[in-house]
């Protein structure tokens, strides 16, 4: 009876859960009204910008014609005191380009703004050929600024020819482009690269345009990227690919990388448009007061959107000073890895997602450096193992106290078997004299839970520290062509039901090895939980729990890590090896029931002093049960 009574309570339970989650969804959706009047208010920003820019174009290329006066005046009329720029022989699609070691730009005279952005030493992942990271290439990203005039103009950067000019610092190599409203009039863009460096400086100022920017309104910055993909698996990429920002003085925080999302801050110090492993930067040295994020979700079905992840954008407006605009920035073009990140000193490495508090600290200090450290004279894959033996050693300690509990419950069974037995009428005395027999032998039936909890913040770092692991791209180990990827060595097209829902379309050998290991860890140790654990008086059967959770576990782990890294579920899999081996050691070689039996005995005979809690517990326990006796009568 009491087993139909906890199935459906949990049924009722689960079906409430389900319609509260149903509910939220439903009220945060939009209505179709709301949608429409959305969709006619983007659409007609869109035929704005695009009206603004035909007219610029036009007269940009009416006054490089100079073939009628009367048009040139009207051009002028348009541009406004920038209409200079336009007569120059700069006036033209052209692109000045400069290259490191590391990092090659392409920057446009049109805009004055980066128009491609190439990582060197690093490939797209391809089947068939290898094609270089870009993460700027074929107007995916826009830089504009809005600037109001003093004659009541709005004129945006990105539509007007900047004049270059190319020279050297040392061996820092220096471009400026310049936005000219006379000779020595203009808006400037310069450009430092240094040798080896991912990170170029960036400054935008203005010489000789008090009287041509109007004062009273700031200079609106927006900054534009739609991120292309390019890793193995375009569902694990976007789901690390998200928009970070720094503000007020080191706050940082992110926008939901699995929805389109929009967010406002103050005093703004860097925004990264994060693609997962690789990232680019925006850094000032003079905060933006407030700022506008934007990002949105271009990946609905992984079978269609191929090329793009997601569309970032950035509002950012520039404070005007005596009528003149002064910033000095940075940006970054690169890896999203730690060691690179973290050497600027500017808190970068807050971009890759190691996790807060105490998960983040345990990846930063213990096991980037200590893998850093391993991956530096072992293969990666090697590594990895080795990685794993060290942390499952580390944490053996618990793992020995946890099953040390289990023992003991184990012994008490019969006990406590006695105990329901004999007070199977009065649940307050049973519990009573289930505590008693527990303080009398020195146990406390918490401590197989408490390892259990200590070993959470370990499990997490280390689920946030191997999708982290830039190192691990396009490393190969056995038959993975790729540990920042899946491993597949089954693919499909066709839809599959409940399958295809819980691998997709392939199936990852380490992911289903460590669903393997983990079914027969489980199987090994949920018989001992079963018999520790006696079922309380309307508390579910946990041994039927135990039963259930075997065979879910491996399809969770199955489901969670299929199209994860199969650097992660190559650690998972070794850990749940090693653990099963140390259980076995433990059990056959260290803990002896006999031993414990007769510790157990031992501590019963002993005399015990009654804590305050215990004798806190005790009293509350009494005055409930004379409180029900007095109740009866």
């Amino acid at each position: 009876m009491e087993e139909k009574k906890f199935d459906f309570k949990s049924i009722i339970g689960f079906v409430l859960i389900s319609g509260v989650l149903m509910w939220m969804m439903y009220s945060n959706t939009p209505t179709a009204e709301e949608l429409k009047e959305k969709e006619k208010l983007e659409q007609a920003k869109k035929e704005q910008k695009q009206e603004v820019e035909t007219i610029a174009d036009k007269a940009i290329e009416t006054i490089s014609s100079g073939t009628d006066s009367l048009s040139q005046a009207k051009a002028k009329e348009t541009l406004g005191s920038f209409a200079y720029s336009a007569t120059l022989p700069s006036a033209k699609n052209d692109f000045t380009e400069i290259k490191n070691d590391v990092l090659s730009l392409k920057i446009a005279n049109k805009g004055g703004y980066i128009v491609e952005a190439t990582v060197l030493g690093f490939d797209q992942f391809e089947q068939d050929s290898k094609k270089p990271i870009k993460l700027i290439q074929e107007n995916n990203a826009n830089f504009d600024l809005a600037i109001s005039t003093a004659d009541n103009r709005v004129l945006h950067t990105k539509d007007l020819f900047f004049e270059p000019k190319l020279s050297k610092e040392g061996e820092n190599q220096v471009v400026t482009m310049r936005l000219k409203a006379g000779p020595n009039q203009f808006l400037e863009y310069r450009y430092v690269l240094k040798p080896g460096e991912y990170m170029l400086d960036f400054a935008i100022r203005s010489q000789g345009l008090e009287n041509v920017i109007n004062p009273s309104k700031a200079i609106d910055l927006e900054w534009q990227l739609k991120s292309y993909r390019n890793e193995k698996s375009i569902s694990y990429e976007n789901r690390y690919t998200e928009l970070v920002f720094e503000y007020e003085n080191g706050k940082d925080d992110y926008l939901n990388a699995a929805k389109d999302s929009e967010d406002e801050a103050i005093d703004v110090s860097y925004i990264a448009f994060k693609q997962h492993l690789f990232t680019s930067i925006l850094l000032t040295d003079t905060p933006f007061k407030t700022a506008k994020f934007k990002s949105d979700n271009l990946v609905e079905d992984t079978e269609k959107d191929t090329i793009f992840t997601k569309n970032f954008v950035a509002q950012l407006p520039l404070e005007v000073k005596n009528g003149a605009v002064n910033y000095n920035m940075n940006w970054y073009y690169g890896p999203s890895k730690y060691d690179i990140l973290n050497k600027y000193d500017k808190n970068l490495d807050e971009i890759m997602p190691l996790g807060w508090g105490i998960f983040g600290w345990i990846n930063r200090y213990i096991f980037i450096p200590v893998f850093g450290f391993i991956s530096g004279f072992l293969p990666f894959g090697i590594a990895i193992i080795v990685f794993t033996i060290l942390v499952r050693i580390a944490m053996s300690p618990v793992t020995y106290k946890s099953y040390v509990s289990q023992a003991k419950m184990k012994v008490l069974r019969p006990e406590i078997a006695e105990l329901n037995e004999k007070f199977k009428d009065n649940a307050m005395k049973k519990q009573q004299e289930t505590m008693k027999l527990y303080s009398k032998a020195g146990v406390n039936p918490m401590a197989g839970c408490l390892p259990a909890l200590m070993q959470m913040p370990v499990f997490y770092a280390l689920f946030q520290f191997f999708p982290s692991m830039f190192d691990l791209r396009q490393q190969g180990f056995l038959w993975a062509d790729d540990l920042s990827s899946y491993d597949a060595i089954l693919t499909w097209k066709q839809h599959i039901p409940v399958i295809t829902f819980i691998t997709g379309n392939h199936i990852s050998l380490f992911a289903l090895l460590a669903a393997i290991a983990i079914f027969f860890y489980m199987k090994m140790t949920t018989g001992d939980q079963q018999m520790s654990a006696p079922t309380q008086e309307g508390m579910p059967d946990m041994g039927k729990i135990m039963k259930v959770m075997l065979y879910i576990s491996p399809l969770m782990m199955l489901f969670f890590f299929n199209s994860y890294a199969s650097g992660l579920s190559l650690y998972y899999f070794v850990s749940n090896l090693i653990t099963i081996g140390i259980m076995l050691v433990i059990k056959n070689y260290i803990v002896k029931e006999d031993k414990i039996l007769a510790k157990i005995q031992e501590n019963k005979s002993k005399p015990k002093k009654e804590s305050k809690f215990q004798r806190k517990m005790r009293e509350m326990m009494e005055q409930a049960e004379a409180q029900k006796n007095a109740n009866k009568k």
